[in-house]
């Protein structure tokens, strides 16, 4: 898998249908759920960053607020503390396009003056009504994420009639809104939001039914790794040892529609999704 350029990225997300990629998870935090604190020092997160693009990550995603369940709001100018020197170190050293992983435009432009080209909003513009204009003027990309309530609420008690269709209704709203306001549609993402407001049976439910979301049209971003409800059906309660319970949900994300999966584990994932996509071009 060849690691696009950021200006490369914007193309690969109008032909994401051709080659899925992998996007690294860069926590910049200190209570992130399976890595707080791992990568909080500058240095020590470039060095990672460029582990995972070496690895084979196309995007890596840097954040400065944790959006475990239960996690509380982090100040903007806290946030951009933790990211700009991490993203402007990543930016001058390699190729490889950075998104910044934020509810804030505050810290959304600070990230993409210092050399982010991806905004992932878990809110999809609800938290920060400034944030999707700020993507339209600065035509980045943008992934937009469902989410029921807030990451201090959302798994409290997570309720549905239909949650794919639900789901489905809540992104394509968000979608149209965008584009309403001047986001280009060729450079957005959509992301069901796997452990954001879902109990074990909805994740589960919404990997199942997969192909509906990617009917949308935008490329969909799905994000597993590690989380929770593998951990509950795997009987692994160490994030860290959730590896075979996420590739799982890796090779079957790609195999219904994911164009890019959201992981921890880069090199492991790489090689499943690099497979993957082996399989389904094959002949065409």
């Amino acid at each position: 898998m060849i690691t696009p350029t950021p200006f490369d990225l914007y193309r690969w997300i109008a032909d994401a249908r051709r080659e899925a990629v992998v996007m690294g998870v860069l926590n910049v935090t200190p209570d992130s759920f399976s890595d707080g604190g791992r990568w909080i020092d500058p240095a020590a997160a470039v060095e990672q960053a460029m582990k995972m693009a070496a690895d084979g990550a196309a995007v890596i995603d840097v954040g400065g607020e944790s959006t475990r369940p239960g996690s509380q709001p982090v100040a903007e100018d806290e946030q951009v503390r933790r990211v700009v020197p991490v993203i402007r170190a990543i930016a001058k050293a390699s190729p490889v396009a950075i998104s910044i992983d934020t509810t804030r435009a505050a810290v959304a432009e600070a990230a993409l003056d210092a050399g982010a080209t991806l905004v992932n909003d878990v809110s999809a513009g609800r938290d920060d009504p400034q944030l999707l204009p700020l993507v339209a003027r600065r035509k980045v990309a943008v992934c937009l994420m469902h989410m029921q309530g807030t990451p201090a609420t959302m798994q409290a008690h997570p309720q549905y009639q239909n949650v794919t269709a639900e789901v489905r209704a809540f992104l394509s709203h968000r979608l149209q809104f965008a584009i309403s306001i001047g986001v280009d549609p060729s450079k957005v993402l959509l992301d069901p939001g796997i452990g954001f407001g879902k109990t074990d049976e909805h994740n589960l439910t919404l990997l199942a039914e997969l192909k509906l979301l990617a009917e949308i049209g935008p490329p969909l971003l799905v994000g597993t790794s590690r989380k929770g409800f593998i951990g509950r059906i795997t009987g692994e309660t160490d994030p860290t040892d959730r590896r075979f319970g996420t590739a799982a949900t890796v090779a079957w994300s790609i195999a219904n529609g994911a164009a890019m999966v959201r992981v921890h584990d880069v090199e492991p994932m790489a090689r499943v999704v690099r497979m993957m996509r082996a399989i389904q071009n094959v002949n065409r």
